[in-house]
């Protein structure tokens, strides 16, 4: 019977997580921490990021700041907006810690990565989602990403 609770635990927890990630898909634009994010889901901030961590593999603040920065590679891609009008489009309040982000997680600051990819029309939106898709640097070293191939033939 200890077995079957705590299989319904698990899945209870997992339905709560999946409603963290959901939240942070829908509202990455919005002031959000993990304060907040744990309150909507009745948990402590250091008890939802520990089961964040362990069913996703990176935390909930890393988590919305990856969306936001896939947001931010679609805007800029697009060429109509600064870099700050991005920054702030997409959630963050601070141009530095975004520009910090953004170079870590695409491997090129924001207005570099506006230069080359704006209004390009080279490939399909499907395509360069998934072509663009931040890869963590410090998280897979040695691998050669999507975007880098695309960078070098060009």
């Amino acid at each position: 019977m200890t077995r079957r609770s705590d299989e319904a635990q698990h899945l209870r927890d997992l339905a709560l997580l999946r409603r963290v990630r959901d939240r942070i898909d829908r509202e990455y634009a919005q002031p959000l921490d993990v304060e907040a994010l744990a309150r909507g889901v009745h948990l402590s901030a250091g008890h939802l990021s520990r089961r964040f961590r362990l069913a996703y593999g990176e935390s909930p603040y890393s988590y919305l700041m990856t969306r936001r920065i896939e947001r931010a590679m679609a805007l800029l891609r697009r060429g109509d907006l600064t870099v700050t009008e991005v920054c702030f489009a997409v959630g963050c309040a601070s141009l530095g810690t975004f520009s910090t982000r953004f170079t870590e997680l695409v491997g090129v600051p924001p207005a570099t990565y506006r230069a080359r990819h704006a209004a390009s029309g080279e490939i399909t939106p499907c395509v360069s989602r998934t072509v663009t898709r931040p890869i963590r640097n410090r998280e897979v070293r040695g691998v050669v990403s999507p975007l880098e191939l695309l960078t070098r033939s060009s």
